[in-house]
């Protein structure tokens, strides 16, 4: 029984392995689907065709009916294992279209182009019984130079640590991205600005790619040499590394001094002495972003301490009433005009819940900013909740943000 164990062990560490291998070639995409479905009279290409898809989608996905669609750009694809004929359908029966077949283990797929800015309910059913539902959103963007690696422009680096310590928020731990700007040098003075979510928003594969736009704007001069600090929310110390933040929304919704705290008193005098970093005293020099509640978080660090901060990037940002934020545009109104730049960007398909309406929210903030004269912008666009819409104009936000710092 041991040997057949170890055995197993072997067979299972040898699969892991084989699966990670760094040659490994990357997963198809439902545009390269397409493609494939048009060379289907050749045999090989459809064996190769159907492999493919089955890796994107998991095989034990595709059987049980727990693969949802890819999507791709405008470019959405869906797949199932079914010995009968499927198709897919939006939630009030019009048809998107009927699936083909794709080998004899009953894989079936269909690749369709949906609108830009959608939102669609689905099902993947079969003989009127349904297998999948589901929801696409379909919202495409094209990113600029500026977000893309330039063959002369030379690479920050980027530094990690675990802060386990805080007295502000006991019994946490997040991770710490530093971004360091190419030749750097210990004790060189910079720019500062932290990032809320930051591990999502630094990685250069990612949406925002922020580290990217820094190595950019910074090798052209139109923002000044500046370390980021791009924090995650906490994690519980219960909790295991990868699960879901479960303090975000206390550390980042929740108005009041304590997140400027955290970050005055902790992190960065922690940034400080690892990477021998000294930031710029001129609150002008101190910028803050983040997203949804990052956003709200954002704002409400410069809103506390403008004498460190005086330089916001909110996107989507959820000045709704989720831990008492959507008394800010009044607040706006109420308070003598603090000397905070604040950059906002919002768009129609924001979220509308019981907590509020996204979109009416970030319109009464910039209402109440320009009321109180404020150095502000809105860009208003088409996105939905989350950071893909912020990606592509990231570097003119940033330009508009730094543009009387040197």
């Amino acid at each position: 029984m041991r040997v057949v164990l170890l055995s197993l062990f072997f067979v299972a560490v040898s699969f892991s392995a084989a699966q990670n291998k760094p040659d490994a070639p990357p997963p198809i995409t439902p545009r390269q689907i397409a493609a494939g479905l048009k060379k289907m009279s050749q045999p090989e290409a459809q064996k190769t065709l159907h492999d493919q898809v089955v890796r994107l989608f998991g095989r034990q996905n595709l059987t049980q009916g727990r693969a949802p669609a890819k999507i791709e750009a405008t470019t959405v694809a869906w797949a199932i294992i079914d010995p009968k004929p499927a198709r897919v359908v939006q939630q009030d029966g019009t048809l998107i279209g009927e699936m083909i077949a794709l080998g004899d283990d009953g894989l079936q797929v269909l690749v369709t182009q949906m609108p830009n800015f959608t939102q669609t309910g689905y099902r993947v059913e079969s003989e009127g019984m349904p297998h999948l539902v589901g929801t696409v959103h379909v919202e495409h963007y094209d990113y600029t130079a500026d977000s893309l690696p330039q063959k002369n422009v030379p690479q920050g680096k980027l530094e990690k640590f675990v802060w386990k310590t805080s007295a502000v928020f006991p019994d946490t731990v997040r991770d710490v991205t530093v971004y360091l700007p190419a030749g750097f040098k210990p004790g060189e003075e910079t720019c500062l600005m932290v990032w809320q979510d930051g591990s999502r928003h630094v990685d250069p594969n990612g949406s925002s790619r922020a580290s990217v736009v820094f190595d950019n704007l910074i090798h052209k001069k139109e923002m000044p040499r500046t370390v980021g600090v791009f924090i995650d929310p906490g994690r519980m110390k219960k909790q295991p590394p990868g699960a879901k933040a479960a303090n975000r929304g206390f550390e980042y919704d929740s108005i009041g001094d304590a997140y400027s705290r955290f970050l005055i008193d902790e992190i960065l005098p922690e940034v400080e002495k690892r990477y021998q970093t000294k930031f710029r005293s001129q609150p002008e020099a101190w910028a803050i972003a983040g997203g949804s509640s990052g956003g709200i978080c954002s704002f409400t660090v410069a809103w506390e301490r403008p004498d460190k901060f005086r330089k916001v990037l909110s996107w989507v940002g959820s000045f709704v009433d989720l831990k008492g934020g959507h008394v800010y545009p009044s607040l706006i109104r109420l308070t003598e005009r603090k000397p905070i730049r604040i950059y906002l960007l919002d768009g129609e398909n924001d979220i509308d819940n019981k907590f509020g309406n996204w979109p009416i929210a970030n319109k009464q903030m910039a209402a109440a900013l320009k009321y109180m004269n404020y150095d502000f912008r809105i860009d208003w666009t088409q996105c939905f909740h989350g950071s893909k819409g912020m990606a592509p104009n990231l570097p003119e936000a940033l330009r508009w943000l730094w543009r009387d710092v040197k």
